[in-house]
This record gives C-alpha cells, sequence and structure tokens, in this order.
C-alpha cells in the first residue's frame, strides 16, 4: 500500500503511536496485555488509547469537515489563493485538535 492511500488519521499518527496501535492488534486488543508489554498499569494504557482514539476521531472530523471542504472548493474554483487555502486549513485543523484532552 502506498503512502497516498493510506488514510489521514494514519498518517497524523506519530511513529510511537503506530507501534503502540500494531502492539495492540498483535495483543488482539487486550489492554491487560498491553499494559505488560508497555509496563504500565491498565488505567494508563486505557487513556494512552482514549487519547489515540480522540486523535483519530479528530483526524476523520478533518477529513468531513464542512468548513475544510468549502475552503478546498474555493480554492479549486479559483475563488481564493492556493496559499491562503492551506493558510486557513492548517489554522483550522489546529483549533480541531484542542479537541483532544489530554
Amino acid at each position: 500500500m502506498k503512502n497516498e492511500k493510506l488514510p489521514r488519521w494514519f498518517l497524523d499518527l506519530k511513529e510511537e503511536e503506530v507501534v503502540f496501535v500494531k502492539n495492540f492488534v498483535l495483543s488482539s486488543g487486550s489492554i491487560k496485555d498491553l499494559a505488560e508489554i508497555y509496563s504500565m498499569s491498565y488505567p494508563t494504557i486505557r487513556k494512552r488509547l482514549d487519547k489515540l482514539i480522540q486523535k483519530i476521531q479528530v483526524s476523520d472530523r478533518k477529513d468531513n469537515d464542512h468548513v475544510v471542504q468549502l475552503i478546498n472548493q474555493l480554492e479549486k474554483e479559483g475563488k481564493i489563493d492556493q496559499k491562503i487555502a492551506q493558510a486557513v486549513v492548517t489554522e483550522y485543523s489546529k483549533s480541531l485538535n484542542c479537541l483532544i484532552v489530554e
């Protein structure tokens, strides 16, 4: 699978988050097993998993967000400059990242 075919949410993950997802899958989704792998408590792993879930949800929201779609459409139609469109989408995306609870 080429990078351009990977979903945005996956491309947005940091390397350690990708490893975490891999370990989660390899442990058949067992948080208890992950806690052993990472030498962390179950609640700590659960928190880490919840944060990752939020990050994926925010990334999906960005892909399906009407504001982002509108900006992209205006840029395609030549009604706004590509640099401006990119700047607006980037800043808007940063505001959506604030939805991730630490």
